[in-house]
């Protein structure tokens, strides 16, 4: 089966960076359009970022927008997240996430794209 790895989730000040990454394990990575989402205390999870089987194609919530980057390495099996300007309000547990048998340009959209998810890494920032 697909299995997804989030790494590099923690305790970081208002203000400063954290860069997540998804390791996949499987068939060849490049198959899959990735993404993340997230689920903050008391709230369901939503949509953060998401990118194409290739990396040309990009999407992001309007939250994180000019804030965090998403980016894959396909030779690597590697997802990751680049996470600035952190605020309060970004403390969540971050999912990577996959969706199989799209087109090369497609990315995620929705929770209901979604076919393989990590277990996740939380993700806390101080005011």
């Amino acid at each position: 089966q697909v299995q997804l790895v989030e790494s590099g989730g923690g305790l970081v000040q208002a203000g400063g960076s954290l860069r997540l990454s998804c390791e996949r394990s499987g068939r060849t990575f490049s198959d899959y359009p990735l993404g993340w989402f997230r689920q903050a205390p008391g709230k369901g999870r939503e949509f953060v970022a998401s990118i194409s089987r290739s990396g040309t194609y990009t999407l992001y919530a309007d939250s994180v927008k000019g804030r965090f980057t998403i980016s894959r390495d396909n030779s690597k099996n590697l997802m990751y997240l680049q996470m600035n300007s952190l605020k309060p309000e970004d403390t969540a547990v971050y999912y990577c996430a996959a969706r199989r048998t799209v087109a090369l340009s497609q990315v995620i959209r929705t929770i209901g794209e979604v076919d393989y998810w990590g277990q996740g890494t939380q993700v806390t920032v101080s005011s």
